[in-house]
């Protein structure tokens, strides 16, 4: 198996912890600081490191919001800043 398919699969895991287990690790999900409700799906498979924001509907249904590769220490405040467009995107399209 390549490192892409592993990482897909664990990607896919994580999100499958997310659907069963009511209590996620940090290790896997993170509250980002300073918002309301975003949160980063953490994924690590070998040296790469993937970050998935997402937030959550009613509760119940996580909204995958957009992903990238991670290359530096620090989350780009760009990527943030793109998960929270689509956030406001979300409730807009569900007022309506």
């Amino acid at each position: 198996m390549n490192q892409r398919q592993k990482v897909n699969d664990k990607i896919l895991w994580v999100l499958r912890l997310l659907e069963s287990v009511q209590i996620i690790p940090m290790e896997f999900i993170k509250h980002i600081e300073g918002t309301d409700g975003l949160y980063e799906i953490r994924v690590k498979q070998g040296s790469d490191i993937f970050r998935i924001f997402c937030f959550f509907d009613k509760g119940k249904i996580v909204v995958l919001a957009n992903g990238f590769q991670k290359n530096t220490q620090k989350t780009p405040k760009s990527e943030i800043e793109k998960a929270l467009k689509i956030n406001k995107e979300y409730e807009n399209e569900e007022k309506n």
